[in-house]
């Protein structure tokens, strides 16, 4: 099969490239453990080959007019919208998300990051005179080393694609090699959108291999990085001697402030789903959910209500409700949250809801139990390391102080979340939380605002006119 074939090559300065002798590794179905792909893992030799062919293809491609590059954004969006559904089966098969979240959710999160890409880019002011007569010109960066992770691949990988070529830059793509056959789909989408030769490259790999590598490359300008705030710390090493702009958005660990007068009922059952979601594999989940002490038994109650009518489905599952999570993406994210939900019961948490063990009825598979902690201490494992799974802790504190000193109290600063009557008082308490992005009363902010963290969640900004500008270089000409 062709799509076969396409897993053992790399995508190349505007050509498909044979990867016939380089190691292998098995893309894994993480609801049947079973091999569904192969794929090539690049080497520094191939790395070099992407770098050098992004190097030829700026050249050109830095040169390009406003016109042409809405073109061919507008190009892409056709091919990538004529494919979705190929997309969704593609992502539900690799990393597990339910067919039906692939559709909602997945799949469209991506397309999105491209349309509002093509959004600015229609009147984005790449040049103005200053006061005082000197002209400020916004150019391209140069050759951009995008690293994606498994959690939202599509999204993660268009979020840096889309801005990136909007700028006028080229590009290496290392999307993660647990789940990277979505990856394959886009490249082509590209192809078939006549992406300039060496504009866009793909080459897979692991991060040791050829993450790390391309960050040191003397040839790569920029280096955008989502995932763990561990290898985020490696890839900054790496770049750190090239004196490279790094743009990153890594891990989460975000409080979710449920104030006396919010609605409870609705607030725990929403702050507990919104955990879940994508089975709990979402770096800006919000994982610790901070409830009144004087409504803290209620909102537990509420919270294990909650828990126990999510059910783990098969990514296909037709009987699949909205609610429902599949499992996670791998057997090492699968092992990494048992010990994490071991450690929580082993520190003391009173289990309310799931804890260890794989989810009922499944004799094989990576499905997680929807897990609710009670009696959580923000010193606990639990609450100061990313489960990254279907896990939530319920914290109780006394008074509007406590709580956003608890909700601070955390080497991260991806998201915050705050539920609450009134409205002057959400936004007081949001001004206060210590993060990127806060989210009051279940508001969305949309592909527009600008996403990042702050602390070890990351640095820059992702999504809108914030993220493309991260691919700019700010160049001031004075005289003419």
């Amino acid at each position: 099969m062709q799509q076969q074939q396409r897993h053992r090559q790399f995508y190349i300065d505007g050509a498909w490239r044979d990867a016939a002798d380089n190691p292998v590794m098995e893309v894994l179905d993480p609801s049947s453990e079973q091999a569904i792909a192969s794929i090539a893992l690049g080497t520094h030799a191939d790395a070099d080959a992407a770098v050098e062919a992004a190097r030829r293809g700026f050249a050109a491609f830095s040169q390009s007019g406003r016109d042409e590059r809405i073109a061919l954004l507008e190009r892409i969006i056709a091919g990538y919208e004529a494919r979705q559904e190929e997309m969704a089966r593609v992502i539900s098969r690799e990393m597990g998300a339910l067919i039906g979240f692939s559709r909602a959710e997945q799949v469209p999160s991506g397309l999105a990051h491209f349309q509002e890409a093509l959004r600015v880019l229609r009147d984005y002011p790449f040049e103005e005179t200053l006061e005082g007569g000197a002209r400020l010109a916004r150019e391209p960066i140069g050759v951009c080393a995008l690293i994606t992770p498994w959690n939202w691949p599509l999204n993660q990988i268009a979020a840096k694609v889309a801005p990136a070529l909007a700028a006028g830059c080229a590009m290496v793509l290392k999307p993660s090699e647990v789940a990277p056959l979505d990856a394959f789909l886009l490249a082509e989408v590209m192809d078939e959108a006549g992406v300039p030769a060496g504009v866009f490259n793909l080459v897979n790999g692991t991060g040791a291999e050829v993450g790390e590598y391309m960050a040191g490359h003397p040839g790569v300008d920029m280096v955008s990085f989502t995932g763990s705030t561990r290898a985020g710390v490696l890839v900054a090493k790496a770049a750190a001697a090239g004196v490279k702009r790094v743009c990153q958005e890594l891990g989460g660990k975000s409080p979710n402030i449920l104030l006396d007068d919010a609605p409870l009922e609705a607030a725990v059952r929403g702050g507990v789903l919104a955990c879940f979601g994508n089975a709990g594999q979402s770096c800006d989940a919000p994982s610790r959910m901070f409830v009144p002490a004087a409504r803290y038994e209620e909102a537990v109650e509420i919270a294990r209500e909650t828990a126990e009518g999510v059910v783990c489905r098969e990514p296909f599952a037709e009987e699949a409700g909205a609610d429902d999570i599949g499992p996670v993406v791998s057997e090492r994210q699968y092992d990494k949250i048992q010990d994490l939900l071991g450690a929580g019961v082993e520190e003391g948490a009173r289990l309310v809801a799931g804890g260890p063990g794989r989810a009922d009825g499944f004799a094989r598979g990576w499905y997680v139990r929807p897990t609710v902690f009670a009696d959580v201490r923000n010193g606990m494992r639990v609450a100061r390391e990313e489960i990254f799974g279907p896990a939530v802790c319920l914290l109780a504190y006394d008074g509007e102080e406590e709580a956003v000193a608890q909700a601070n109290d955390t080497p991260y600063g991806l998201a915050g979340y705050v539920s609450s009557g009134d409205a002057e008082r959400a936004r007081r308490v949001a001004g206060r939380i210590r993060a990127g992005n806060v989210y009051v009363n279940g508001a969305a902010a949309g592909v527009g605002a600008p996403f990042g963290g702050y602390k070890q969640s990351g640095n820059g900004r992702e999504y809108g006119r914030f993220g493309m500008e991260e691919y700019l270089e700010v160049k001031v000409i004075a005289g003419v």
